[in-house]
């Protein structure tokens, strides 16, 4: 007998072992007074008092769930995407830097939830493959628009959505409407000949902790798959100082596919849209967000528009997104939001304002936190006027500020072109990357103990940055000698060089520590 056959064996043995356990407590609790006087018998013995068994009728029990997947179901797609990207560039000695944690955490600071490379890749000739991609989006327009994820459709070259009720094999090609950076949404459209199934809106602000909710989706591929649970919390934060996303934490199974697809209330409203999981592995772990339905609603209005693009505004300062009374001691602010960084030429530092600061009013009503402050900001249009009450050193003051338009204001890091006269096109930067401040926990996280330096949070394939080998998660420290402390800094540094030139960037690679150092990466701008 070999080892194989011994083991089935015994883990047969085990198994029918610990059934009979369990079959005999349950047996125990049902009939209890016969298993005390023990049952005696033997296989053939007569059973002609036995009663047949039989299968009842069906019944109509509690089925508010299915009714609301046979609802919203023919409203759900399943989302496949094609890209062409170029392979990358191996680091010197033929290995990339692994992720400190041994995989996993860095994922989770930059994927942003399934936005990692698809599934099945081919040749695409020089340097590049076929990739491939799997998510999910709802249709809410009975025309053919369907809102997902911005990082299903990013930089696909052809995206194709598969309806419930097509035959197999049939797909429509989708063409995109307009996307989203700050809160990772998009819009896309197929044509039809016929009305496409939508599905209704709710309100996400009515919903509660403990409410029962459905997510909907293509996890893996599995196209019209359903999970229930309930609303675990509200107005999570979980990208640091990302100022436009708040999400409905959920503990219905969210998996990769489903991202894109959506969260539903038990009225068969769409409340979110599955965004992002919590997970250690990139599978479901208990821990689900989705993007609520009323940022949704104001984003699709605008993506749909005449420039096809959301306007925000903004006054160019940045401040902590968590609250800490520690700050307000310090700064002796009591109520408002302290101001930490304010960005060079902004409409802000115009008007004189300055790191400590705290702003307590606009427009003379009372602002305590930072999502007000944004949410009333971000609401007007870029030339409004706004009048600001902030404390500085224990003294109110006020200021007039310009709201300007922010997706120009941060050019840098929402990977826009600053003097594009096509507001509605974003265009890429001479590197080819987008870059972000370190702040504190980051710099914690990466071991950096100066805490200076930008972190790359993108690449676009083809870059200048690609072809030097600059990758997700570098932090770069310096620009031709220059030290890059901020995206401003980084902007400034870009726009001084031009084609031709020699460009070294100091970086410290992802996932390197203290004692790995750091390393020249190094080209001539084309």
């Amino acid at each position: 007998m070999d080892s194989r056959a011994m083991w089935v064996r015994i883990k047969t043995r085990r198994w029918v072992s610990s059934f009979s356990i369990v079959a005999t407590l349950a047996v125990g609790i049902l009939i209890g007074t016969v298993v005390s006087f023990g049952v005696k018998g033997k296989e053939g013995q007569k059973s002609s008092d036995a009663t047949p068994l039989s299968v009842p009728s069906p019944k109509q029990l509690s089925n508010q769930f299915s009714q609301i997947a046979k609802q919203l179901g023919p409203s759900v797609v399943n989302i496949n995407t094609e890209s062409t990207i170029k392979t990358q560039r191996r680091r010197r000695g033929g290995q990339m830097p692994e992720d400190p944690d041994g995989g996993g955490g860095m994922d989770d600071f930059f994927n942003r939830f399934f936005g990692g490379p698809g599934g099945q890749g081919g040749p695409g000739g020089d340097n590049s493959i076929r990739e491939r991609s799997l998510g999910s989006g709802v249709v809410v327009d009975p025309k053919g628009y369907i809102v997902t994820n911005r990082h299903v459709v990013e930089k696909a070259d052809r995206i194709r959505v598969r309806l419930q009720d097509d035959p197999p094999g049939v797909q429509h090609d989708a063409k995109v409407i307009g996307q989203d950076q700050e809160t990772d949404l998009a819009v896309i459209k197929i044509d039809m000949d016929r009305p496409v199934p939508s599905a209704r809106l709710g309100n996400s602000d009515s919903m509660q902790v403990g409410d029962w909710v459905l997510a909907i989706g293509s996890p893996f591929g599995q196209v019209g798959t359903v999970t229930a649970g309930i609303v675990s919390a509200k107005g999570r934060d979980i990208v640091p100082n990302r100022q436009f996303q708040t999400f409905i934490q959920t503990d219905a199974a969210i998996n990769p596919g489903n991202s894109g697809g959506p969260l539903v209330n038990l009225d068969g409203e769409v409340i979110g849209i599955n965004t992002a999981i919590l997970s250690e592995t990139n599978a479901y772990a208990g821990v689900g967000f989705s993007l609520p339905s009323n940022t949704v609603v104001q984003v699709y209005n605008q993506l749909i528009g005449p420039d096809h693009r959301v306007a925000r505004g903004s006054i160019g300062i940045e401040f902590n997104s968590v609250e800490n009374p520690a700050i307000a001691r310090v700064y002796g602010a009591g109520t408002g939001v302290t101001v930490s960084f304010v960005v060079a030429g902004s409409p802000a530092d115009q008007a004189g304002l300055k790191a400590g600061d705290t702003i307590n009013s606009v427009d003379g009503k009372k602002v305590a936190k930072g999502a007000e402050l944004v949410a009333d900001i971000a609401s007007r249009k870029p030339g409004a006027k706004v009048q600001l009450g902030f404390l500085r050193n224990g003294k109110q003051q006020d200021t007039t500020v310009t709201v300007a338009d922010r997706s120009k204001l941060f050019a840098a890091r929402l990977n826009e072109d600053e003097t594009s006269s096509d507001e509605s096109t974003p265009k890429q930067s001479k590197f080819g990357i987008t870059v972000r401040k370190l702040t504190p926990e980051m710099a914690d996280r990466l071991d950096i103990q100066s805490g200076k330096g930008v972190i790359v949070q993108d690449v676009k394939g083809g870059s200048f940055a690609e072809d030097i080998g600059v990758g997700r998660g570098d932090v770069i420290l310096e620009i031709n000698k220059q030290p890059i402390d901020s995206e401003a800094d980084f902007a400034k540094a870009e726009s001084s060089l031009k084609s031709g030139q020699d460009v070294v960037f100091l970086v410290r690679p992802r996932g390197a520590s203290r004692q790995d150092g750091t390393i020249f990466m190094a080209g001539t701008l084309p």
